[in-house]
């Protein structure tokens, strides 16, 4: 399947796009059928040398059946060479990457947490009958010491 990509150049940190037509299982930076076009991401929007397209070219690959990548379909809809692409829907594109992941884990955790919770319901129900004896016992004790002092002064008072 041929597909309309982006090649990646330039040095470290400073990266420039060639547009290629390539074979879907080609390597990424490797073989291509032709290059069609470039686009420099460091240069400011306004400029024309940010973007450079063969737009014939192009129109006669999409026309063989090649498919632009969504990079690269972005392009060709700035370029008004096909429509505009929709918007997607990222709704964790706000939210910093080490967030992302503890939203992810809770959200993955928060169905099997709700089980647990339920069990976690039902052991408290029966702890709670455990700590009443408990706490039966204390008031028992308390109970208990308070008839010692009783019988203690009853015993003086018979003396």
């Amino acid at each position: 399947m041929l597909k309309i990509r982006l090649s990646l150049g330039g040095a470290k940190k400073r990266p420039v796009y060639k547009i290629v037509i390539a074979d879907s299982k080609f390597p990424r930076d490797g073989r291509f059928i032709e290059k069609v076009g470039f686009f420099n991401p460091l240069l400011p929007k306004a400029k024309k040398e940010r973007i450079n397209l063969e737009v014939d070219r192009i129109k006669y690959w999409i026309s063989k059946g090649a498919k632009p990548t969504l990079r690269v379909s972005r392009i060709l809809g700035e370029a008004e060479i096909i429509p505009m692409p929709p918007k997607g829907n990222n709704p964790f594109k706000a939210i910093p990457k080490k967030d992302r992941k503890k939203d992810k884990s809770e959200s993955k955790e928060a169905p099997k947490a709700a089980p647990k919770e339920e069990v976690k319901k039902e052991e408290p129900k029966k702890e709670a009958p455990k700590a009443a004896p408990k706490e039966e016992v204390k008031k028992e004790e308390p109970k208990k010491e308070a008839p010692k002092e009783e019988v203690k002064k009853e015993e003086p008072k018979k003396e």
